[in-house]
């Protein structure tokens, strides 16, 4: 079995942030944490190549290092590809998400690991095999032993299983695979083990909602610029920006600059949660811009500022939906904003 291990600069040994700029390159040697994959492989693989990227070559530049690395897969035609463990990185998930998407396109089998909250898991969620790590390098060893382990099968040419028994984090992916026991019955045993107050474990895993503590208030509002954020999926008539109506990938920045109302003849809802003929109608139900204006001219509010934010919230992952807010924050940040009011749907 021929195996090729993708490695970011710092996991090569090349170097960290100073080297993050390392261009795309190809060794015959196993180079930093791919020695210890040769370890885990023992007799059963060889390694082709390490192939080693820097983060911010791979994140700045990446149409261009996808089709590097689609030629370079090409020519040296792994059985399967092993990317990272990237951990809680993002510039190394999201290139570990990458290099899964490009490995698939060629019908070869890859498999990464990240925490469950790096942001490279919302990329190509349903195409990406990643086994679940901790944040930090500590939990190398471990990792990338479970990542070995699912990529000697995959690259044995065996079928994958459920998530809960080959190790990965779920995918969004539905496929046929025979139960023992029907829906009906491992509900019954679930709900008799609750009872008699035993050990279980749910198909469906609840996570706690993070708790965000509320940032203080403004201090006066009508000496306070003003900014308008939604996540109701307002977009520009015809959606010339290509917006998702959910599952976002982006937020959208819009100017409002002399602006006082959203018409509906320029602006329209595209979102997958609710029903949208209502905001179609009027959509400053969605983002108030008009009554925001009114309170501006009444002097209750300082000023709007120039740019709207906007995106579509339903089904975007709460990793991604961290990236989004942090972009929309930073802006809103050198913008100089006092303020957001923030639409929900």
């Amino acid at each position: 079995m021929q195996v090729v291990h993708y490695l970011n600069q710092f996991f090569a040994g090349i170097g960290g942030e100073e080297a993050a700029n390392h261009e795309l390159s190809v060794s015959t040697h196993p180079e930093g944490a791919a020695r210890a994959l040769v370890g885990l492989m023992g007799d059963t693989a060889e390694l082709k190549a390490t192939v080693i990227c820097g983060d911010n070559t791979f994140n700045e530049r990446t149409d261009e290092i996808r089709e590097s690395l689609l030629q370079m897969l090409r020519d040296l035609r792994p059985d399967v590809v092993v990317a990272g463990p990237a951990f809680g990185s993002g510039r190394y998930g999201l290139a570990c998400s990458h290099v899964s998407h490009v490995a698939s396109s060629l019908g070869i089998p890859t498999v990464t690991g990240m925490h469950p909250e790096n942001p490279g898991l919302s990329m190509y969620r349903s195409g990406v095999l990643a086994i679940r790590t901790d944040e930090t390098a500590a939990d190398m060893t471990r990792a990338l032993s479970a990542m070995w382990k699912l990529a000697y099968k995959l690259g044995s040419g065996e079928v994958r299983g459920p998530a809960e028994i080959d190790g990965y984090i779920p995918t969004r992916e539905r496929r046929p695979w025979m139960r023992q026991r029907s829906g009906s019955e491992r509900a019954t045993n679930m709900l008799m083990a609750k009872l008699r107050g035993e050990p279980f474990e749910t198909e469906i895993p609840y996570r706690t909602p993070e708790e965000v503590t509320p940032a203080p208030p403004v201090k006066s509002v009508t000496s306070s610029t003003i900014a308008l954020v939604s996540s109701g999926g307002l977009i520009p008539k015809g959606n010339p920006h290509g917006a998702t109506n959910g599952h976002s990938q982006h937020y959208y920045r819009h100017s409002v600059d002399g602006i006082d109302s959203l018409e509906r003849v320029r602006w329209e809802a595209f979102h997958g949660g609710y029903f949208n003929g209502l905001v179609n109608e009027n959509p400053n139900y969605v983002l108030p811009l008009a009554q925001a204006r009114l309170l501006e001219s009444e002097g209750k509010i300082g000023g709007i500022y120039e740019s709207i934010f906007t995106t579509a919230g339903t089904g975007t992952p709460v990793a991604q939906a961290k990236v989004l807010g942090q972009g929309i924050a930073r802006e809103l940040q050198e913008g100089k904003v006092d303020g957001v009011l923030l639409v929900a749907t």
